[in-house]
């Protein structure tokens, strides 16, 4: 089963920037008709910095890179992020443009979380839409520290 595949990747990404919802697999159930699945090939662009969108996506199989342009010598690789990571988090709590670029280094399955569809699990599920929306806040405020830790280490 894909979600059993999904959740057991998320579960044991050991990374600083990991997703921690605390849900058990019932829950996860309960989330999965909100997600939508996206196969990608080795080096299309699954997010576009500068572009506009309010989804956040689970990698469940596959490696991406996370890259910035505009900067010195024409772009700044951010992560490298293996199965069981979110992607774009950032879309769900602002409607600001992308601030990154990400690009599939290898064919990838991820699973799309929509604002529209994360505003029906708020009314339907409210726990477990706060749990995300915390775990996704977490995961970015590991990923603004570490930043932080890479600019405070060049200064």
């Amino acid at each position: 089963m894909e979600l059993n595949e999904l959740v057991q990747a998320i579960q044991t990404l050991n990374a600083d920037d990991a997703f921690r919802a605390r849900f058990s697999l019932e829950q996860w159930r309960t989330v999965a008709p909100y997600l939508t699945r996206h196969d990608i090939r080795a080096g299309d662009l699954l997010i576009k910095q500068g572009d506009s969108d309010h989804s956040m996506y689970f990698l469940a199989q596959g490696t991406v890179q996370v890259f910035v342009t505009g900067v010195a010598a024409g772009g700044s690789k951010l992560a490298i992020l293996r199965p069981g990571a979110v992607i774009g988090e950032a879309g769900l709590f602002g409607d600001g443009p992308r601030m990154a670029s990400v690009e599939a280094m290898t064919a990838c399955v991820v699973w799309a979380l929509r604002g529209p569809r994360l505003e029906e699990m708020a009314q339907r599920s409210p726990a477990l839409a706060l749990e995300l929306l915390r775990a996704a806040g977490g995961v970015l405020a590991a990923r603004v520290r570490a930043n932080q830790a890479k600019q405070t280490a060049f200064a």
